[in-house]
């Protein structure tokens, strides 16, 4: 198959770039050369930026593809460039939406991809389901061949899980608290990029989900609690965790408050059914206790990478601060 990757080096997509060139596919990459990861062995580059349509076109001449994934498309803008660049010239559109846009707080568990979609907490999440429903209605209408896949957090070994990144992990070392939101008790799903790699490529050039959605997640579920625990154990030292609402975070960091309320705050547990019925290769292996592993002996190996924020330092240990004047 010929496969177009609009993006194809970021966290998620690197590892399906490699699987998808291991595999045998013809792998093109569309980006505009400036992404710090290098562009995997065997993919053919070709230069332009998403957001200038005559420079996509300009790069993509005549070709045509079994599979189109934008892996950088988040509003509805994002996707009439694309319904306009790709009609006609792909079998199948794959749009990369996201598991926060299923309805918030969810209703029932587990999660399917019939779990409405409503997201009032998040504009980010709002953005991909009106990407969603503008796709949609570009199938229903004209044929435009959509398939929509929900990933949920996943990540490489250059992503930390919680918010603040290696912030939060230099706290532990020096033996300061850390910030868990409510109770810590809300469980989450945490997929490693290998992970989901070989579920996507499996779906590339699937007639059977076109004008569907698949989610793509891991079968562990965490509470928050313990992955603030695996994380301390695997950056040595241990976790002094001061339980925080919410909805007090965001009353000091806006941005930081949303995504807990419009995600990271609701427990989270996903059927995975209908992926492993279309890909029966498809199998969760790697546990966070050791992709988490991976991610320190990462950050660890070169000094350079141990970025601390100063400024999210100073609001952590403002909330820090307030909840333990409050509490007796």
């Amino acid at each position: 198959m010929r496969i177009l990757f609009i993006g194809g080096t970021g966290i998620i997509s690197s590892a399906c770039s490699q699987l998808a060139l291991e595999r045998g596919y013809e792998l093109y990459l569309l980006n505009r050369g400036q992404s710090s990861r290098p562009i995997q062995a065997g993919a053919k580059e070709l230069h332009g930026d998403v957001r200038d349509p005559a420079s996509v076109r300009a790069a993509l001449g005549d070709l045509t593809f079994d599979a189109v994934v934008n892996w950088v498309a988040f509003t509805p803008q994002h996707i009439e460039t694309d319904l306009e660049l790709f009609r006609g010239r792909t079998r199948q559109y794959v749009f990369i939406s996201s598991a926060s846009a299923y309805q918030k707080p969810v209703g029932h568990l587990p999660i399917t991809e019939s779990t409405p979609l409503h997201n009032p907490f998040w504009k980010y999440s709002r953005d991909k389901i009106a990407c969603e429903e503008r796709l949609t209605r570009a199938y229903r209408e004209d044929g435009f061949p959509v398939s929509i896949i929900r990933p949920s957090h996943t990540y490489d070994q250059t992503l930390l899980p919680m918010d603040g990144g290696y912030t939060v992990v230099d706290r532990m070392r020096r033996g300061q608290p850390v910030i868990v939101h409510g109770d810590g008790t809300s469980l989450w799903t945490l997929t490693h990029h290998r992970d989901f790699a070989v579920g996507f490529v499996g779906l590339l050039g699937r007639e059977q989900v076109i004008g569907d959605s698949v989610q793509i997640t891991g079968d562990e579920w965490l509470t928050w609690n313990q992955i603030f625990g695996e994380v301390a154990r695997a950056a040595g030292t241990t976790a002094e965790i001061v339980h925080v609402p919410s909805e007090v975070i965001a009353t000091f960091d806006a941005q930081w408050g949303a995504g807990l309320l419009g995600d990271k705050s609701h427990s989270v547990i996903f059927d995975n059914t209908k992926l492993k019925r279309l890909v029966p290769e498809y199998r969760a292996s790697i546990p966070f206790a050791r992709g988490i592993e991976e991610v320190m002996a990462w950050y660890d190996a070169d000094p350079a990478r141990q970025v601390v924020n100063a400024e999210l330092n100073r609001t952590m240990d403002a909330i820090i601060e307030q909840i333990q004047r409050v509490r007796p």
